[in-house]
């Protein structure tokens, strides 16, 4: 109902559910972009390549322990040391770093996107209020944050897998060139869907760093109470360590089994009928134990690898972003 603009009142004017949800919508994401920062972006991509070019091999020795399922003609290591051992003497350093490039790509983009999306919709959550996020509500916006992240960057995981996964010192035998032609080769004989292989346990692991960020935030949060610290004040690099790799540990502890069900979905070597023929196969030939294979490589590689991620990226981060404050004060 509209009343007559003679009659003194004020007209009311009525849209259709569609117009209203399409302006909403709308709304909602200019609203969001507003708190994007481009900074968060290039902290989180250094601290991610940073880390990755130092800790490399032990992703190699953690990928090749993951699906490690029995087939002959799959190298076995008895450890860690004999693993990064073998693979130095039959390739060098160039074997250590197989895989080194999409691993670089992936991360670096994983990091500084993740930073991106999670600061983004952490400002946007906290708009108006005066109140400090919840762990829930940190909890989601790093679950929403690594949902976009893992779409965009799942390609690039695959990548990885498949050219660590090749076993053949001989260059000239081995079925990818690099990142580039593995790219184009799954693409053209998998398509899309091969690019995305891992896709659905990825999800899952966005919890992972779902309950990394939560602890992180909550550590901080915390930790600057007890110290009767400004929130937003900077911390030392041990005190950023500290928080890092016990969130880290945590994540991991809780999360891991799905690391393995993903590397053995994007393994050439091995066909599996999707998510649940991984596990029933895993469990049935090795147990509750298969689903934690690699993962002392992995708590070694990415405790110290987070470490470095989150140290760069703080004072990364607070450098670009003072500059910026800076300039435009």
């Amino acid at each position: 109902m509209t009343s007559s603009p003679t009659d003194g009142s004020v007209s009311v004017k009525t849209e259709s559910p569609t117009s209203f949800k399409s302006y909403s919508i709308t709304g909602n994401i200019q609203q969001l972009l507003r708190h994007v920062k481009v900074e968060n972006l290039v902290a989180g991509l250094s601290g991610g390549v940073v880390s990755t070019m130092v800790l490399h091999p032990l992703d190699l020795v953690k990928i090749r322990f993951a699906v490690s399922d029995g087939l002959d003609l799959r190298p076995k290591y008895n450890g860690i040391i004999h693993c990064m051992r073998s693979v130095w003497q039959q390739e060098g350093l160039r074997g250590l770093y197989q895989g080194a490039t999409p691993n670089i790509w992936g991360a670096g983009a994983s990091w500084g996107l993740y930073f991106f999306f999670y600061n983004a919709i952490k400002a946007y959550t906290k708009e108006g209020r005066q109140t400090e996020l919840s762990a829930t509500e940190h909890l989601v916006s790093a679950a929403e944050a690594g949902i976009l992240t893992l779409t965009i960057t799942n390609p690039i995981w695959v990548t990885k897998t498949r050219l660590i996964l090749q076993y053949n010192s001989d260059p000239s035998s081995k079925q990818y060139k690099g990142m580039v032609d593995a790219l184009i080769k799954i693409y053209q004989q998998e398509g899309v869907r091969g690019l995305y292989r891992g896709y659905i346990p990825g999800l899952f692991g966005t919890s992972h760093g779902a309950l990394q960020f939560m602890a992180y935030e909550e550590l901080k949060r915390d930790y600057t109470k007890y110290k009767n610290m400004a929130p937003e004040q900077k911390l030392n690099p041990l005190e950023y360590i500290t928080m890092a790799a016990l969130s880290k540990i945590f994540a991991v502890a809780t999360t891991y089994p799905y690391q393995v069900v993903r590397a053995r979905l994007q393994d050439q070597h091995n066909k599996y009928n999707g998510v649940t023929d991984v596990i029933r196969r895993t469990w049935r030939n090795e147990g509750a134990r298969g689903f934690y294979k690699g993962i002392g490589p992995n708590v070694i590689r990415v405790t110290p690898a987070c470490c470095i991620t989150f140290v760069v990226y703080e004072n990364v981060s607070r450098l670009l972003l003072g500059q910026y404050n800076s300039v435009l004060t």
